[in-house]
């Protein structure tokens, strides 16, 4: 019997630029025990997806080679149960949108059905793939790692960006005040829009001053990186925390780390792609509780600033890498 095929895109020559995406044949992979198979009607676009494409950030053991950390579709295929999981969460039809190991950018994805949750009331395919990559990767350093309660202040850099805009809605929801930067007046103005207490425009001038005057933050949620950690550490209220989740601008830093010791401070980060089924699991309990009520309720919505088709993965992430987009760039099938 000849194996299904399917269009999926790869990256010409293992690694290069965005022009390096092309759309061709690939193996419709089968889901295995405690995996579902998703037919994908869209899938969400990342920083982490350039980075591997790049060559940065190759695929953990065992996650699937391809591009692409989260998918929305419909469930085309149920794998054989493991003896833990009970009966079967999923059925054929459902509508789901999932945390990938990888292998989004395609008509069909493999994932461990622990890791799929049900789109939320309201959202079409589009809007639901837009969210696990960024909320899941929100939730686990704000609210868990970083510890945010209502009433603290959280900071976070890049504003606009997918993380940005899910942060400082999944803040406010949440009880706490945010202050926000990016660059340029038009993101500082939609930042304003999406609910930040402050926000500030990083192009004309420094965001220390500024911070200190509203309190200073309780959190940082960190993605730049360079030069910012010394003014993060300048703004962190004793006992804040500083967050890492990327290092945009380097993660090479020299600086004075005596605030750590005056202020109590804590300075943590993660990834999320490396982390085990297992975490993944419990983390999507905690998303599926805590998150998708805000949704369904109205408090958070997912921003999706453009759409692509699968076929033009290439445009989709050099639109990504220009860095005007505010919330997620998406492509569709």
């Amino acid at each position: 019997m000849t194996a299904a095929t399917m269009t999926a895109i790869h990256i010409d020559g293992g690694k290069g630029p965005a022009s390096a995406l092309k759309a061709g044949p690939a193996l419709r992979p089968e889901p295995g025990p405690g995996e579902i198979l998703i037919a994908v009607k869209a899938a969400g676009v990342n920083r982490p997806d350039i980075a591997q494409r790049n060559g940065a950030y190759p695929p953990p053991p065992g996650a699937p080679p391809g591009l692409g950390l989260e998918a929305a579709g419909q469930v085309a295929a149920v794998g054989p149960l493991l003896a833990s999981q009970g009966a079967p969460r999923w059925k054929v039809g459902d509508r789901v949108t999932a945390l990938l190991g990888g292998g989004g950018y395609a008509e069909y994805a493999v994932v461990d059905a622990r890791h799929a949750l049900p789109i939320p009331a309201g959202l079409g395919f589009t809007e639901a793939a837009s969210l696990p990559e960024t909320v899941f990767t929100v939730f686990s350093n704000v609210f868990e790692i970083g510890a945010l309660k209502a009433g603290e202040t959280l900071l976070v850099h890049g504003a606009t960006s997918g993380i940005g805009v899910t942060a400082i809605q999944l803040a406010k929801a949440r009880g706490a005040r945010v202050i926000a930067t990016s660059r340029g007046a038009r993101k500082r103005g939609q930042a304003e829009a999406l609910g930040a207490d402050l926000s500030l425009d990083v192009g004309r001038g420094d965001f220390v001053e500024a911070v200190k005057e509203m309190g200073g933050a309780d959190v940082v949620l960190e993605m730049v990186g360079g030069d910012y950690v010394a003014k993060d550490l300048a703004v962190l209220k004793p006992f804040g925390r500083l967050v890492f989740i990327a290092f945009l601008a380097g993660s090479t830093v020299t600086t004075d780390l005596m605030p750590v010791q005056i202020k109590r401070l804590t300075l943590t980060g993660s990834r999320l792609r490396p982390r085990s089924p297992d975490e993944k699991a419990a983390l999507a309990v905690s998303v599926e509780r805590e998150v998708w009520p805000l949704i369904e309720s109205g408090a958070f919505r997912p921003i999706v600033d453009k759409t692509f088709p699968l076929e033009q993965a290439a445009e989709a992430h050099a639109y990504l890498e220009a860095g005007d987009h505010v919330g997620k760039v998406v492509l569709t099938l």
